[in-house]
């Protein structure tokens, strides 16, 4: 039986269904599972949820008012804690690369309909709403979790027709493997997958002659691209549940340590730690992947040539992201 009580009224044991609000404000990647843990029971307390849902019939139930209790007759007291499926989340059990490639390429099917769909509506001027694409980063960390080679592979066989949003779903992807190697939170985690997710969304304000221009730039259509992170700033802002992690690294995945990069020209500490991240992300997969206008470069001689861009990638970033694709990435299939 479900019911709808405050979130400082949940205990040890109820199985929770749903949680109102914002899914950004909520500390876990998926609900609909008994809470057994102290920790999870503080952070769910601590998110600003204000009411849940919880099943009764799968859990502890809220405790009778005490009228009804002193009339009742005397019964065995329940469980602290009850017996359940474990928490679904960010621990996924690994798979082999054989065993997850099936499902990874399912995610990435699933995956490239639902970012040309959010990318075809912002193109159209509609506003982002980043709760509807957390569903999907939920799937691909869950796919990374079990075995990162497998999706991280797969994300590179684009063709050049479909670059701008399968290059969106492999940057989430790494971002995602790069803040577990990095050793980041659950809550840090899913923003840099979002963060990934959204970070190229200003080219849906590019003129579809530029972005999709077979040969290479000139000077003048460069320029013009160069602007595509300030205009996915603009577009998040005008979303809605867009973390500011998000704005930041659609704004400043161009940006170089050595002050160098665009939009601001910032430098070292200046720029965020996820957007030194996305930097690093963004490159690699452009590097690797078959674009409009150039052919892809070997994994581990992309990863060889990063490592001689002085002054373009946090030193300790590369090397967290060195050790998170390995010294020689899985070939593409």
């Amino acid at each position: 039986m479900l019911k709808k009580i405050p979130t400082s009224d949940v205990k040890l044991g109820m199985f929770l269904q749903g949680m109102e609000g914002s899914w950004l404000s909520h500390p876990f990647w998926k609900t609909k599972f008994v809470l057994t843990d102290a920790e999870d029971l503080k952070a769910l307390k601590a998110s600003g949820v204000p009411f849940c849902w919880i099943d009764a019939s799968k859990g502890l139930d809220v405790a009778p008012p005490a009228a009804a209790r002193s009339a009742a007759p005397a019964a065995p007291e329940a469980p602290a804690v009850v017996q359940a499926a474990p928490r679904l989340e960010l621990g996924t059990a690994p798979a082999s690369m054989g065993e997850e490639l099936e499902r990874a390429s399912q995610v990435m099917q699933r995956s490239k309909r639902a970012v040309m769909n959010l990318f075809g509506e912002a193109r159209l001027g509609k506003a982002i709403d980043a709760e509807q694409c957390l569903p999907l980063v939920a799937e691909v960390t869950s796919s990374v979790e079990r075995n990162p080679s497998a999706l991280i592979s797969l994300a590179r066989l684009k063709t050049k027709d479909d670059y701008t949003y399968m290059h969106s779903v492999a940057v989430c992807a790494l971002m995602v493997s790069l803040s577990r190697q990095m050793g980041l939170d659950e809550a840090q985690t899913r923003e840099a997958g979002l963060a990934g997710l959204l970070h190229d969304v200003g080219k849906m304000a590019m003129p579809l002659n530029v972005l999709n221009k077979p040969g290479a730039l000139t000077d003048a259509e460069f320029a013009i691209m160069r602007d595509h992170p300030t205009r996915g700033h603009e577009m998040l802002k005008e979303g809605t549940s867009v973390p500011e992690a998000a704005l930041d690294v659609a704004l400043r995945h161009h940006e170089k340590m050595d002050g160098s990069g665009y939009p601001g020209k910032l430098a070292g500490e200046q720029i965020s730690l996820l957007s030194r991240m996305g930097a690093v992300c963004d490159v690699y997969d452009a590097i690797t992947s078959n674009r409009p206008y150039k052919n892809a470069w070997d994994p581990a001689s992309s990863l060889a040539r990063m490592a001689q861009w002085t002054g373009h990638f946090d030193p300790r970033v590369f090397q967290a992201f060195v050790k998170c694709v390995g010294i020689y990435p899985v070939a593409r299939w």
